[in-house]
């Protein structure tokens, strides 16, 4: 990916329409058009039809769906985003992600699946076993793993 379609969400405070501060817990389902900082801590559902940020030391136990996130902090529960997912290298994610795009810098942890682009996540060729006959004299040697596609 070049620099030019990598852009990160930033850490300013530009056009954000909601912020819940570092002493402030949220319980339930967080609806929001505008953008989102999340700075403590949030339980139930997050969605927002713009950006979200979780900055460091920030929780959220809750599945997630917005535009574009940005995670510092921590997440446990499924994240889905239409656009860009962006883990910083203090992120921690509990949880199914489905994102587009995925940047995860060094030291951020992922527990969970991940698909990108749907579209694209369908046509990956599947893992299998197969069976094979081999005849009770014949030398075989098998030399490397493959990848089969199946039906």
């Amino acid at each position: 990916m070049s620099e030019e379609e990598y852009t990160p969400l930033s850490s300013g405070q530009d056009d954000v329409e909601t912020i819940v501060g570092p002493s402030v817990k949220v319980e339930g389902d967080f609806v929001s058009k505008g953008n989102v900082v999340i700075e403590g801590m949030v339980s139930g559902s997050v969605k927002t039809d713009k950006n979200l940020r979780v900055e460091e030391g920030a929780c959220i136990n809750a599945n997630v769906k917005a535009e574009n996130v940005r995670v510092a902090g921590e997440v446990k529960g499924n994240v889905q985003v239409k656009g860009l997912l962006e883990l910083t290298e203090s992120a921690r994610v509990l949880g199914d992600v489905q994102t587009k795009t995925l940047v995860v810098a060094a030291g951020a942890t992922l527990h969970g699946n991940c698909v990108m682009d749907e579209e694209r996540a369908a046509k990956t060729p599947k893992r299998g076993r197969a069976k094979i006959e081999v005849e009770e004299d014949a030398e075989v040697e098998f030399e490397e793993e493959r990848e089969l596609e199946l039906a």
